[in-house]
C-alpha cells in the first residue's frame, strides 16, 4: 500500500513495506543522500531528519510512521543561495572536518534552536549528546550553535 508524505516541501508517494526504515526510503527511493547511515540503531545521530518539526533518527522510523507527515532533510533545510542560520554558522565556525556526521548534527541543532532559540551551553550539550562526531569537533559545534542562535535572534 503506498505511503504519502511531504519531503522538503514536496509531495512524495512510495510503494514500499511499512516497516522499511525512513532512512532507506530517503536515500534509496527518493535519492536524498545527504542523510547518512551511521550505526542503524539510533546511537550516532548521522541519520537525523525532522519529522513534523521534531529531530528523529530516520534509521529507526518505519515508513508507516511517515504517512501524512512533513519531513525535512538536510537538502531541504536551506539552499546554497539561502542557507539556514545553522548552516551559515557551521561555515563561519569551520565545524566540519571529515563531514560525515555534519548533516545529522546540523539537523539536530536546527531542531534545538527552533525549540529553544537561546540555549545555554549545557542545554546545547544535552540536546547534541546523541549526535556523535568521530573527529571530536564538539567545541566547534557548540560555538556554531551559539553563532546560529545570534543570527536567528537578529532575523
Amino acid at each position: 500500500m503506498p505511503t504519502t508524505f511531504s519531503v522538503n516541501g514536496r509531495a512524495a508517494t512510495v510503494d514500499l513495506p511499512g516497516d522499511v526504515p525512513l532512512l532507506w526510503v530517503l536515500r534509496d527511493a527518493l535519492h536524498l543522500t545527504g542523510t547518512k547511515y551511521g550505526c542503524g540503531v539510533a546511537a550516532c545521530g548521522a541519520c537525523t531528519v525532522h519529522l513534523n518539526g521534531e529531530a528523529v533518527r530516520s534509521c529507526q522510523v518505519p515508513l508507516a510512521d511517515a504517512e501524512g507527515a512533513s519531513i525535512t532533510t538536510i537538502e531541504g533545510l536551506g539552499t546554497p543561495e539561502t542557507l539556514h542560520a545553522v548552516q551559515s554558522a557551521w561555515i563561519e565556525a569551520q565545524v566540519a572536518q571529515c563531514g560525515f556526521c555534519q548533516s545529522g548534527q546540523i539537523m539536530q541543532a536546527a531542531a534545538l534552536l527552533a525549540a529553544n532559540p537561546a540555549p545555554t551551553e549545557s542545554e546545547i550539550d544535552e540536546a547534541m549528546s546523541g549526535n556523535l562526531c568521530r573527529c571530536g569537533t564538539y567545541p566547534r559545534i557548540r560555538n556554531a550553535i551559539g553563532i546560529a542562535a545570534a543570527l536567528l535572534s537578529e532575523a
